[in-house]
């Protein structure tokens, strides 16, 4: 029944979540009442964090289709619980694009248009009983500010995101949407999508304080105050108090803050006046509010902040998309094409996608700068998406409800937790007994032994698990690094392979220009450095360079992507746009020209086609003008660009094509390409040169000026003349290869991920340092299925670079000489190659060859001509093989991937981009270091924080019990003084520990539950068991124990003549054990506050050396100097010199072992030869080059391993898992004339690939 009933909703999304139905169940609803009353409301509070058992305690199931609460679980790896309450709604019908009765729309619409919005009702008033039996119910939930709408033909809940659930194409969004929609119709759709508003609800101070009390942990602390005022500890309680009361207080304050700053950054724009389009030529004015998918809209001719997203149908507008990307670069939108309008273009109809057609599409949130218009046409746009499902709302919805960080570390704190209160129920146990056995009543038997649950588990421990990240955000803000992820700066400790973009990330991001290769006639020019030569002015090539691009003009700066700018640069042409008045006057006028300055002009000469009207016009005799009809932006998913053109007075249009050579040369004519085409292309990317090709083509005289408006690119782009090559210089940035060479000591895996060709980026990847000099490089080369064969991959192996390139120069076919020897001989070996490939052979080798991809990625340090798609796909394979995987981009092709990384690193200007949770202001990847080593010192901190915390819940907790067993215990400002004094100064100063100065090669341990870490917590409480019980039963045999003559001691106060208590505080034990326990406070936060290698030493960080000095000379003070005023206070007594003298000795012995124990034992001994974590290269693992380790004494190592009964372990992460099996392969890796096949599917549940020697 359950399975039947258990439906899907958000299917292969991210957010994917399994649905179950329930109704509302009286009983049990009373019977919840009834034992929440009896249980003091906890139960209510059980069932607030546990959505799941509130549903099923109160509800019964039944079908999803008349559930009335929706029980919803994530399908990810954090199953997380969701409730909504199904609601339901009266509308004229039940789906929003269907027809609709003009008067039942309008009568229905118009009474209740204001009740769209997520508040609406769930009933609509009706007019008649009639009325109301023929008007549908349509159940409806909402879940992360996403309404979920019942549909009976899928028999499920689904989301209504806009105008792409129709699955239009292209052409439809002309002929059936771009006339707008009625007034009625609008109204009518707002019943599902609402109003057009991505709406931050800021709540109340109220709500805030609420939801933030009823955490387990400030219950947990109320029933702490509650038992401690019951027993009399009133000081303590209202310390606690006061401090809990300043914890809320401030974390109400930043999320507050949080609150009312994403919603003054949404609201600043959210609503503004629009110009809704209503069908024959009729437009009207109103809130951008009042927007539903299918409204068409003009946009203003002086630009505009976008409130929906839309799709251009009529005109061109010029965008600034950095709030969504990062990337200020102003972009040009153009006009979706229209194939029905071309008889040709009909096969090119493809269904619209705001991914697919993003160079058409106007996102929420973006800036229109300015906008184009032809004769009498408004620029318009139909309105695809609005609210939450825009590109903004989705970004503000994962801002508001962020992903879990899965994170072992965090995991691993529950599990501490759970630690403490297991310690917590052995003494409590023990406590009961001893209260029993000494026939206390039994009210002080509940309290104190409650009280030993409320000393074990630290009440200031989320305060100081998180002030460690917060320094550490200061001082990444410090370097121009800003975080809207704080919690992911640990991960950043972990992250052991970075991704790199290469264009404006490892290289310039701007290009200069090197020098240009023109072909005529099938064959190649020699090369030439310039293109603003007189003799090339008027020659095919230099119009391409001047005219294939998407250049504009704002305030009267060229402004466009830098490589455009470079290339229009080099030819000195001038680019004019024409005005509003000229644009009026001649139908036929282009929008944008460009023109050579006339210096570089020949004579003019008219030409029997020209128009004579417009010769006049712009005076041809003294110009040569070239108007731009037509722009087919960058794509970077076909690699390229086109424009339509047309020289002014001429009749014939011409067409302009560049990109990338592969491309370019396939849509080209072949006998224009030259013979040795492949050879030079791969001289000039060997050499690290950004390759252009550049196509031509005359269009037919046919093709008028309105055709063009509609064509489809495709048939624009063929039978092209190739025209050459330009090729640009992109250079290192300065701070690339120290960078670089920083990570491949600290062994930390570096790949390239860029979209440029796969021998520039091996060349790039040499140059910086990624490939070692004498590595080698094998490119993988796949091929579909073609022709009934199966895919299949082609092993080259690259050459190495030399100093003397020359044109002759091919891939080499070397072999790898294979040799037995030790396993040392087939680390280094397996260190020298790595895997490059492209973006095809990338998506081949995932379709077919998925058991092959895991084990490439474990060599692969270039993937060239990835799609972005591709470059998400790379990470999510990466991580899926246990690497925990950073990724620095320049935010703009990158969004995906620096998404789904665990750290993304966004070059950006700006300080937040929400692109990334991490922006570094720093143009360069000097920031990546940076963010690694800071990560790393915030993950140890964190450590250190866990280890003492835990340290002082146990050795209090100790005390406690040892006093239980005397009828004694702490006093309660002995409790204060441990508290707040040493405890919480100590905390908040060992945090203070800023970065280590470099990476070293290994990692801090990834979770609490590891063995240094546990190594390290349970020596340490052995120690401090030992020398407090040691304390404990020595002062027990002394002669003078509860002996006054034998006093030596001016103080008037000691055991006798102490003012008696209940739990007679104030004895010689009590004393001792607050001395003993004080110092080993300090002695376990000086042990832990570990330095080198991942923290500067704790001698540099003078706020906890200073706090640290001052607690030990006040204890040693008020130890040897009695002061009354201070032992009244503290409840101590005054004890003989002499075992005063002894409990020095004792503190010393206890400081000696401690550090010897952690110091010598565990980082010198232990960590480097049995708890190392980072042995890639024993694993056939190496990131490019040896560690700094490799000098350890191996010998030593084997003999302590076999010193302690350890075989060679399996390791845990699957990467270094799958290198130990290659590592014994003798078919790995490939051998040059190899070739990989993919085996038929019968084969497919043994290896799906076999490999072949092909001669």
């Amino acid at each position: 029944m359950e399975k039947e009933d258990l439906k899907i909703v958000n299917k292969g999304l991210e957010d994917e979540m399994e649905l179950s139905g329930y109704r509302l169940c009286r009983w049990k609803l009373a019977l919840v009442a009834v034992v929440g009353l009896c249980t003091g409301g906890f139960l209510f509070l059980l069932l607030y964090w546990m959505p799941e058992w509130c549903v099923k305690a109160t509800c019964t199931r039944t079908v999803v289709r008349d559930a009335e609460v929706a029980l919803l679980r994530s399908t990810d790896e954090f199953k997380r619980w969701f409730r909504a309450r199904v609601r339901v709604m009266q509308a004229p019908g039940k789906n929003p694009f269907d027809s609709l009765v003009p008067q039942t729309a309008s009568r229905q619409a118009n009474d209740h248009a204001h009740n769209t919005s997520d508040s609406a009702p769930d009933k609509i008033t009706r007019n008649t009983e009639d009325q109301h039996a023929q008007v549908p119910q349509i159940r409806y939930f909402t879940l992360h500010s996403t309404k979920y709408f019942w549909n009976d033909t899928i028999q499920n809940f689904e989301v209504l995101k806009g105008l792409e659930d129709l699955g239009m194409t292209c052409s439809s969004v002309h002929l059936k949407h771009s006339a707008g929609l009625c007034k009625n119709q609008q109204e009518f759709r707002r019943f599902f999508f609402g109003l057009n508003e991505i709406d931050v609800k800021v709540p109340s101070l109220f709500k805030l304080l609420i939801k933030e009390v009823l955490n387990p942990f400030y219950i947990f602390q109320l029933f702490s105050v509650i038992l401690w005022c019951t027993d009399e500890y009133y000081y303590y309680a209202m310390a606690i108090v006061i401090m809990s009361f300043i914890s809320i207080a401030t974390s109400l304050y930043t999320i507050k803050k949080q609150y009312v700053m994403l919603h003054d950054m949404v609201a600043a724009h959210s609503t503004v006046r629009v110009t809704i389009s209503r069908g024959d030529n009729e437009t009207e004015e109103a809130l951008s509010t009042d927007l539903v998918p299918g409204d068409v809209i003009v946009i203003p001719s002086n630009g505009t902040i976008m409130p929906c997203d839309a799709v251009l149908i009529c005109g061109t507008c010029i965008v600034n998309e950095s709030m969504l990307t990062g990337e200020s670069v102003p972009v040009t939108k153009t006009d979706l094409p229209n194939p029905e309008q071309d008889k040709r273009g009909g096969d090119g109809d493809s269904i619209y996608s705001t991914e697919e057609h993003k160079r058409h599409t106007l996102f929420c949130g973006t800036n229109v700068i300015q906008t184009r218009y032809y004769t009498g046409e408004l620029v318009k746009a139909v309105v695809v998406r609005t609210g939450f499902s825009t590109a903004k709302g989705q970004l503000i919805r994962s801002i508001l409800y962020p992903k879990p960080t899965d994170f072992k570390l965090y995991r691993d704190a529950y599990l501490f937790l759970l630690c403490l209160v297991a310690v917590a129920s052995i003494v409590f146990i023990y406590s009961l007994v001893i209260k029993i056995i000494n026939q206390e009543p039994v009210k002080e038997i509940i309290i104190k032994s409650l009280d030993i649950i409320t000393i074990t588990v630290p009440p200031a421990l989320p305060a100081a698990m998180t002030a460690g990240i917060v320094y550490a955000q200061r001082r990444l803000k410090r370097v121009g690094i800003f975080s809207i992820s704080p919690q992911r700066i640990n991960i950043c400790g972990q992250l052991n392979l970075v991704c790199f973009d290469k264009t404006g990330t490892l290289t310039e991001d701007g290009l200069d220009m090197w020098g240009i290769q023109r072909a005529e006639d099938g064959r190649f020019h020699l090369s030439e450095e310039k293109a603003d030569n007189k003799s090339l002015v008027t020659t095919k090539f230099v119009s391409c360079m001047a005219t294939c691009h998407s250049l504009t003009k704002i305030e009267g700066l060229l402004s466009g992507d830098p490589l455009d700018l470079k290339m229009f640069e080099a030819t000195g042409w001038i680019l004019v746009e024409a005005t509003e008045e000229e644009t009026a006057h001649h139908d036929r006028i282009e929008l944008t020209y460009v023109k050579p300055p006339n210096q570089l002009l020949p004579p003019a000469v008219i030409s029997p086609e020209q128009d004579m009207e417009l010769s006049e016009l712009y005076e041809l005799s003294a110009s040569y003008m070239i108007g731009i009809v037509r722009q087919f932006s960058f794509s970077s998913a076909l690699q390229r660009m086109s424009v339509v053109v047309r020289q002014i007075g001429e009749r014939r249009m011409d067409a302009y094509l560049k990109g990338a050579p592969e491309v370019v040369a396939s849509l080209c004519k072949k006998e224009t390409v030259p013979e040795d085409f492949a050879e030079v292309l791969e001289d000039y990317t060997k050499q690290g040169f950004r390759v252009i090709a550049l196509a031509h083509r005359r269009l037919e005289s046919k093709l008028t000026f309105h055709k063009v408006q509609n064509i489809n690119r495709d048939q624009i782009e063929k039978n092209m003349d190739f025209l050459g090559l330009i090729i640009m210089q992109n250079k290192l940035k300065t701070e690339t290869p120290g960078a670089l060479e920083e990570l491949r000591r600290a062994n930390i895996r570096t790949v390239m991920v860029t979209g440029d060709n796969i021998l520039t980026a091996i060349s790039v990847a040499r140059d910086c340092g990624m490939i070692q000099p004498q590595d080698r490089v094998i490119i993988a080369d796949a091929l579909p299925p073609r022709d009934g064969q199966a895919a299949k991959i082609n092993w080259h192996y690259a050459d190495k670079p030399s100093k003397h390139l020359n044109k002759t120069t091919k891939l080499e076919e070397m072999e790898i000489i294979m040799e037995d020897g030790h396993a040392v001989d087939d680390e280094r070996l397996q260190e020298q190659y790595h895997f490059a490939m492209s973006g095809k052979s990338f998506a081949v080798i995932a379709d077919h060859f998925q058991d092959l991809l895991q084990k490439l990625v474990l060599h692969g340090t270039v993937f060239a001509r990835m799609a972005p798609d591709q470059k998400t796909q790379l990470v999510e394979t990466l991580e899926s093989v246990d690497y925990f995987v950073g990724m620095c981009g320049d935010g703009a092709n990158d969004c995906g991937a620096l998404k789904r990384a665990h750290a993304g690193i966004s070059l950006s200007e700006l300080e937040a981009s929400v692109a990334s949770p991490f922006t570094s202001t720093t143009p360069s990847i000097s920031c990546v270091p940076n963010l690694i080593r800071e990560g790393r010192a915030a993950l140890v901190t964190s450590f250190c924080v866990f280890k003492f915390m835990a340290l002082y819940s146990i050795i209090q907790c100790l005390s406690v019990a040892l006093l239980y067993s005397i009828g004694s215990n702490l006093g309660d400002f002995q409790f204060l003084f441990i508290d707040i004094a040493i405890i919480l100064l100590i905390v908040f100063t060992m945090s203070l520990n800023s970065a280590w100065k470099e990476l070293v090669a290994r990692r801090p341990p990834s979770g609490l539950v590891s063995g240094p870490l546990l190594f390290s917590v349970l020596t340490q409480i052995v120690i401090c068991l030992g020398f407090q019980i040691m304390s404990f039963l020595l002062i027990q045999n002394l002669d003078w124990y509860l002996n006054s003559d034998f006093y030596n001691c001016s103080a008037p106060i000691h055991a006798e003549n102490a003012t008696e208590s209940e739990e007679n505080i104030m004895n010689d034990v009590n004393t001792s054990l607050f001395f003993i326990s004080s110092f080993q406070y300090l002695i376990v936060a000086i042990v832990f506050s570990k330095g080198k290698p991942f923290r500067q030493p704790s001698y540099k960080n003078w706020p906890f050396v200073l706090s640290s000095l001052i607690l030990i000379a006040f204890l040693f003070f008020i130890m040897f100097v009695p002061i009354s005023g201070i032992y009244q206070f503290l409840e101590i007594v005054c004890i003989p010199l002499n075992w005063r003298v002894t409990l020095v000795l004792i503190v010393l012995s206890n400081f000696i072992v401690s550090f010897f124990i952690e110091t010598v034992v565990l980082d010198v001994i232990l960590w480097k030869h049995v708890f190392s974590r980072d042995k890639q290269g024993s694993y056939g693992v190496s990131p490019a080059g040896p560690t700094p380790q490799g000098g350890i004494d191996s010998y030593g190592s084997k003999c302590l391993s076999c010193l302690c009964c350890r075989r060679r372990r399996t390791p845990k992460a699957r990467y270094m898992h799958l290198a130990q099996e290659l590592s014994v392969d003798p078919d790995w890796p490939p051998k040059p004339k190899s070739t990989t096949e993919a085996k038929p599917a019968s084969h497919a549940d043994k290896c799906s690939y076999q490999i072949e020697d092909v001669s």
